[in-house]
C-alpha cells in the first residue's frame, strides 16, 4: 500500500496553488540568470581551427552555416571509443527536433567530439541522428576550452567547470562521478565505459556541476512524474540498448 499523503481535491487544489507561486518565483529568478548569463563579455578567437564534417574540412565560422550565433554541445566520443556516451547520446536523442527550430532562429547547433569523423558519422546513422557533428580529433579546440585534458595535466591540476581542480588521485577511477549505489561492485565509470566500448582508464567521464539537467530533457519529464527521477544509479542507456540490458 502507498504510503503517500492523500486529500481531497480541495486539498490538492490549496497545495497546488501555493506551490505554483514558487515555481513563477523560479522561472523568474532563471530568466534573470539567462540574462546575466547573455550579458558576460565576449572573447575574440584569433586562433584558427579546422574540422572535419560531414561537407568536409571546414572552420570555425563555417560551423555557424550563416547564423550569427553557434551552440557546440562537446559530446563524449574520444578517438578510441567504440560507441558515443550514453549520457551525451540521450542529451543528443533530442538535437534532431530542435535543430531545425534552432537553424530558423538565427543559431546553429553542433555535436564536437575528438573521435575520426568515420566513426561519428557510423555512430550517427547507428542512432538516427541528422544533426551537424565535428571531428575535433586533429585540433587542439577541446583542450583549448577546457573540456580534454592530458594524463599529465590531470596529474597536475586543470582549470575545469571554471576553476583550478586539484591533481587527480590513483582512486579517480571509481570516483569520477556521484557514488551512486549501483549492482555489485562495478563504479558508474566502469558501466559507462563499458557501454562506449571501452575501459576506464581510456573512459574519462566529466559534466560541469549540475546545470546539464536543462539540456538532457528526459529528466524535465521524470521530475514530473508521481516518482520523480526514482534512481539509484546508471540505467539509462543508448536507445536501441534497452531491449539488451
Amino acid at each position: 500500500m502507498t504510503k503517500h499523503l492523500t486529500g481531497t481535491r480541495e486539498d490538492w487544489l490549496a497545495a497546488r496553488l501555493a506551490l505554483l507561486e514558487e515555481e513563477k518565483e523560479l522561472t523568474r529568478r532563471s530568466d534573470e540568470l539567462a540574462q546575466r548569463r547573455q550579458g558576460l563579455p565576449w572573447v575574440r578567437i584569433d586562433k584558427t581551427y579546422r574540422f572535419d564534417t560531414d561537407e568536409g574540412n571546414v572552420s570555425l565560422t563555417d560551423l555557424f552555416r550563416g547564423r550569427s550565433q553557434l551552440l557546440v554541445y562537446h559530446f563524449m566520443f574520444g578517438p578510441d571509443y567504440e560507441a558515443g556516451c550514453p549520457s551525451c547520446s540521450s542529451i543528443a536523442d533530442g538535437f534532431n527536433g530542435i535543430a531545425v527550430h534552432l537553424e530558423n532562429h538565427d543559431v546553429a547547433l553542433t555535436a564536437m567530439s575528438r573521435a575520426p569523423l568515420s566513426k561519428l558519422q557510423a555512430f550517427k546513422q547507428r542512432m538516427g541522428w541528422a544533426f551537424p557533428w565535428a571531428s575535433a580529433r586533429d585540433t587542439d579546440f577541446n583542450f583549448d576550452f577546457n573540456v580534454a585534458f592530458t594524463e599529465q595535466q590531470q596529474r597536475e591540476g586543470i582549470e575545469y567547470n571554471f576553476r583550478r581542480e586539484p591533481a587527480v588521485r590513483d582512486s579517480i577511477a571509481g570516483e569520477s562521478v556521484q557514488q551512486w549505489k549501483l549492482r555489485g561492485s562495478e563504479t558508474p565509470v566502469a558501466q559507462i565505459a563499458a557501454m562506449t566500448g571501452t575501459d576506464v582508464p581510456t573512459y574519462t567521464y566529466s559534466a560541469f556541476s549540475r546545470g546539464v539537467d536543462g539540456i538532457w530533457g528526459m529528466y524535465q519529464w521524470l521530475d514530473r512524474a508521481p516518482k520523480g527521477r526514482n534512481e539509484t544509479g546508471v540505467w539509462w542507456r543508448h536507445h536501441d540498448a534497452y531491449d539488451k540490458a
